[in-house]
């Protein structure tokens, strides 16, 4: 999905950068000697490192050579977290330029002209006020959400199971160990009686896996810790690594495979699967209905949440994906969400049903491209099942 919205993302911003870079010049022209070539050396220069930047985040996922932290991160991370606040202001510039010209035309009050240019200002000014707070603050502004999801036909004694449901951790240079440790130590706080966690436990190669599993390992629960992979350790290539470390760590991968889980005399089916490509929906799920327990609970760990109605017909009560990190930038309009994930899929974030199924997408832990969350903070997720 990542690669799909940096193209989204890239194609919104190059219009944008053309006016910039044409604003920049302008300003260059009218300066004299020296000045103006620096001016013009710094415009080119910069668009150059932007390009580059864009390459990077554009070229087909898999093992990155340059390791978190070097040159190629930064230009990556850099150009991209330019590039939404740059589109932004251009936005609400040419929204703003025929305002200020009324304005200007219909008003010869020096002291209201300068207000109106100043709030103007401030306006353009809030792309970038909001990108650093969702970088600074709203990146780790973890948070506890509980839901009650019922479920037709669940066991008594099942009715309250806390699920614990973690996502997209994406531990790498812009999420540490001790920042996923407060993840870790929040979600022990809930006594979950179960947890699962549904992919992208990285980000890239090179990043630093067995750290995400050690905090992993420190979950408590009454039960165990099942997981499925996501696309990241697929692009990273470490999916068998990571099945085998978590296994010496007491938490099981589930590739293709169910489980049953008991609390007491009760039970309920968990099967996970491997990330299950966007734009493969005609083979979505293929071969999983053979994982479904007739007359039990079935749960399934998908971290393409897109895969939800293909599972409401093969038989799952609940499926928990990840994915979508809550459009990780959301703007709220008119009650209305708008994020990236939006051209993607319906299913972007909170609780979802299709008949007697349901599917819960959670905001996830962690950041991919920009380092940033703007109206879409970092979620730890408790679900209780309810008898419905």
């Amino acid at each position: 999905m990542i690669q799909s919205l940096n193209l989204i993302i890239f194609f919104l911003f190059v219009p944008a950068q053309w006016s910039i870079t044409l604003l920049w010049l302008r300003a260059a022209r009218r300066r004299s000697g020296r000045a103006a070539i620096a001016m013009r050396s710094a415009v080119i220069l910069f668009d150059v490192l932007l390009a580059a930047g864009w390459l990077l985040a554009l070229l087909p996922p898999g093992k990155d050579p340059s390791p978190p932290g070097t040159v190629a991160l930064v230009l990556r991370t850099c150009s991209m977290a330019y590039s939404l606040p740059a589109t932004a202001f251009m936005v609400l510039r040419t929204v703003l330029q025929p305002l200020r010209k009324l304005t200007g035309a219909a008003t010869f009050d020096p002291g209201r002209r300068r207000a109106l240019n100043a709030a103007a200002n401030l306006v353009l000014a809030t792309p970038f006020a909001a990108l650093s707070y969702g970088a600074l603050i709203g990146r780790l502004d973890f948070r506890v959400r509980e839901v009650d999801v019922p479920v037709p036909g669940l066991p008594a004694g099942l009715d309250g199971l806390r699920l614990l449901h973690l996502s997209d951790i994406h531990l790498s240079a812009f999420l540490s160990e001790r920042e996923l440790a407060r993840v870790i130590d929040a979600a022990n706080g809930l006594r979950p009686h179960l947890a699962v966690v549904t992919g992208d436990l990285i980000s890239e190669f090179g990043d630093p896996i067995d750290a995400c599993i050690r905090q992993l390992a420190r979950l408590k629960t009454d039960a165990s810790v099942l997981a499925c992979m996501g696309n990241h350790e697929r692009y990273a290539e470490v999916e068998d690594y990571t099945q085998a470390a978590a296994a010496r760590a007491g938490i099981t991968f589930l590739r293709g495979e169910s489980l049953p889980v008991f609390f007491g005399k009760s039970r309920l089916y968990v099967a996970g699967v491997d990330y299950q490509p966007l734009f493969h929906r005609d083979k979505y799920l293929r071969g999983a209905d053979r994982l479904v327990m007739p007359g039990e609970t079935n749960i399934l760990l998908s971290h393409n949440p897109d895969v939800f109605p293909v599972a409401a017909r093969q038989g799952y009560n609940l499926v928990l994906a990840g994915h979508t990190h809550g459009g990780q930038v959301s703007v709220e309009i008119l009650d209305h969400a708008i994020n990236p994930a939006r051209f993607l899929t319906p299913y972007v974030y909170g609780l979802y049903r299709l008949g007697p199924a349901a599917a819960y997408v959670t905001r996830g832990i962690g950041t991919i491209g920009i380092p940033a969350r703007i109206g879409a903070p970092p979620e730890i997720s408790l679900l209780r099942l309810r008898k419905a």
